[in-house]
């Protein structure tokens, strides 16, 4: 298979996946296996493209982020803002940071690990989806510190492949009392700097191997990412409002035994 095709496929995963909590690193990681992709580059691709899909929330939401950093000299609400969003992105920028070549180099290769951190995350986003407390704070832009600082602590588990940013930042919201929509903004918002972190660590890390035509690679996944992304985000907040984020439970199950299946028979 050309790799454009592979591009291509791995920036509509990637798309489809970043926002809802199902995992997109753990699915872009299988997609890679089943396409029989080699380690390196495209480990490094797989982190980059992420960026894209973050541009697509960017651009849904520029009015309300402009809005933001224009008011931050007089107003206490968007600084408050700010401050809850880097409160909740700086522990898993200081873990990422820590055991970046652990989850390049070991946990990225473990495709079972994937699939069960899947099944199992399957099942703790149905148990809480269910059994959540009762939501206290309704307002993406207005959490307490408090309950941002616990939605930061629980992105850390996202560094194991299948876990999910977005699920563990979800589960540790509605844990906390945030509202189930509110808990999927806010977690959008932090994915923001958190990705744009990893895109610039990775970039860095991994700068010797994107040369010549796999400059072209990346930008086509890039662009494929960001469009796909772009899209599916009102398609989430609108699943979210009505069957809550049980389907996404469900869908980690099984696409987490699937791959187990297939790994058992490869």
């Amino acid at each position: 298979m050309p790799e454009w095709i592979s591009a291509i496929i791995l920036g509509v995963v990637e798309g489809l996946t970043e926002f809802i909590p199902v995992s997109s690193t753990g699915h872009l990681l299988l997609a890679k296996t089943a396409l029989g992709l080699p380690p390196g580059f495209w480990d490094t691709f797989i982190v980059l493209i992420q960026l894209g899909a973050i541009l697509g929330v960017v651009a849904l939401y520029f009015r309300k982020l402009w809005d933001v950093a224009t008011s931050l000299p007089v107003s206490q609400r968007s600084r408050h803002f700010v401050l809850s969003v880097l409160v909740a992105f700086l522990p898993g920028a200081l873990a990422g940071a820590l055991l970046h070549d652990l989850i390049k180099g070991v946990l990225f290769e473990s495709p079972r690990l994937i699939c069960w951190s899947l099944i199992i995350g399957g099942v703790v986003l149905l148990v809480i989806d269910r059994r959540a407390p009762p939501a206290r704070e309704n307002d993406a832009m207005a959490l307490s510190l408090k309950t941002s600082l616990i939605i930061g602590l629980f992105q850390t588990l996202a560094l194991i492949p299948g876990v999910s940013r977005s699920g563990g930042t979800i589960v540790g919201a509605m844990l906390m009392g945030v509202e189930k929509r509110a808990a999927a903004e806010f977690s959008f918002f932090l994915a923001m700097p958190t990705m744009a972190g990893a895109f610039v660590l990775d970039f860095w890390s991994s700068r010797g191997d994107i040369q010549g035509d796999r400059i072209g690679l990346l930008a086509l996944g890039f662009l494929v990412s960001f469009i796909v992304g772009y899209a599916v985000v009102k398609f989430m907040l609108e699943i979210v409002g009505r069957a809550g984020f049980a389907p996404f439970g469900w869908w980690r199950i099984v696409v987490g035994a699937a791959g187990l299946v297939l790994l058992g028979s490869a």
